[in-house]
């Protein structure tokens, strides 16, 4: 029986797509972004047992040579992430669809659908596949937050299982795009422009780092395009925040307010029509 690996469920959110949703993170990114706010999501758990010595609730243990986590005891203090050296989770689980569907189906009547993310959530496209389907069988719509890595034209099921997809572009120039992630941007526009043009495209993401992206330069070229694919697609410019991140790789500070709406007024001028600062 296919199974996913989840890193967690939250129940309500209203910051992952529109509505009140269910956002259910996926194990495992094939990105390593310096500002990841999120980086305990990149890699699988490598069972070395640190966490296991930190847990003051010993919710953590070791079997068999794997670790393993007690649920009902974890205090979520996360005192084993911050432990963890390898950018992983101990606190992961496989679950089928079916078990994905019961934890749904706790919210459904409070919810207008489930946004999956990760990690990268397509990187597990075939669960990812079948959870939407059954999710739309609910009367539910389902949303993607991809990093644009894996191709989405050219699966007919996927495309027909997803209602809309919120892409993060995290750089227009590929060498800075490589130096932030690790990996080009090519599938990342082949995406945008595919999504954009069967309407699937609900929204690009951009996050502005001070001092580590040249973000005006990438607002305007972004803005741009985006503008001739559809102006009325929504572009979210998005504040680095020290918040999660490891700041031993990465130094940067909080962009001012005026420095945002600067980029917004680029990103307006070039025809953009829903542009977004959080």
């Amino acid at each position: 029986m296919l199974k996913g690996l989840v890193n967690k469920i939250i129940p309500f959110s209203s910051v992952d797509g529109p509505g009140n949703r269910t956002a259910i993170f996926l194990q495992g990114c094939n990105f390593n972004c310096l500002y990841c706010h999120n980086p305990e999501t990149i890699n699988l758990c490598s069972n070395c047992g640190i966490c296991t010595k930190v847990c003051p609730t010993q919710c953590l243990y070791i079997e068999n040579g794997i670790v393993r986590w007690y649920k009902e005891n974890c205090k979520e203090c996360d005192s084993c992430l911050k432990a963890c050296k390898s950018c992983s989770s101990p606190k992961t689980t496989f679950m089928t669809v079916e078990d994905v569907i019961k934890a749904i189906e706790k919210t459904r009547p409070f919810i207008s659908g489930i946004t999956l993310s990760g990690g990268e959530c397509m990187l597990q496209k075939e669960f990812v596949i079948e959870l939407c389907e059954a999710v739309k069988k609910l009367g539910l719509t389902a949303f993607i937050d991809s990093n644009g890595s894996i191709p989405f034209y050219g699966d007919h099921r996927l495309i027909e299982a997803i209602d809309m997809v919120m892409l993060d572009v995290k750089s227009f120039d590929k060498e800075e795009h490589k130096m932030l992630t690790g990996q080009d941007n090519e599938m990342v526009f082949k995406n945008m422009e595919y999504l954009a043009s069967i309407n699937k495209l609900y929204e690009i993401r951009t996050v502005i780092v001070p001092g580590v992206l040249i973000n005006e330069r990438n607002v305007d070229k972004l803005s741009k395009r985006l503008a001739e694919l559809n102006p009325n697609i929504k572009y979210k410019l998005i504040k680095y925040r020290p918040i999660g991140v490891r700041t031993d790789i990465i130094k940067s500070s909080v962009p001012t307010d005026e420095m945002m709406e600067k980029l917004k007024d680029i990103a307006i001028k070039n025809g953009c029509k829903d542009v977004v600062v959080i």
